[in-house]
């Protein structure tokens, strides 16, 4: 299984970032391999449609979940159609929120969250 964590940085120790479409990075647990891999997202340096952006890459990147703190509506509607489910943490380390992950202990995004518009 992929999991792609929004994130503050390159390294597992590194913050969730709690915002999906402008997060520096992304990293990707792949649970068979147990690693990360770390990965820039296109989104954050985006003038607008920050969340469409980033969207399509973790499409692209094939995952199957995603860690954050919420999504915009753009962003979850393009992931909910991909059957990419989404769920949500507080700004922990990146490697905790996989554990918690792993643990069920997040709860899943049901729902888009409000529309950000610009940087």
């Amino acid at each position: 299984m992929k999991i792609v964590i929004s994130a503050t940085g390159s390294s597992k120790e590194c913050l969730l970032d709690r915002r999906f479409g402008r997060c520096e990075i992304f990293q990707i647990y792949d649970s068979e391999k147990e690693q990360y891999t770390a990965i820039q997202n296109k989104g954050a340096t985006a003038g607008g449609g920050a969340g469409i952006a980033a969207a399509g890459q973790i499409i692209d990147e094939k995952v199957d979940v995603i860690i954050t703190g919420n999504l915009g509506p753009n962003a979850y509607e393009l992931l909910e159609k991909e059957g990419i489910k989404a769920y949500t943490c507080e700004a922990v380390m990146v490697s905790e929120a996989v554990d918690m992950f792993q643990k069920n202990q997040l709860a899943e995004i049901n729902t888009a969250g409000n529309a950000h518009h610009g940087m």
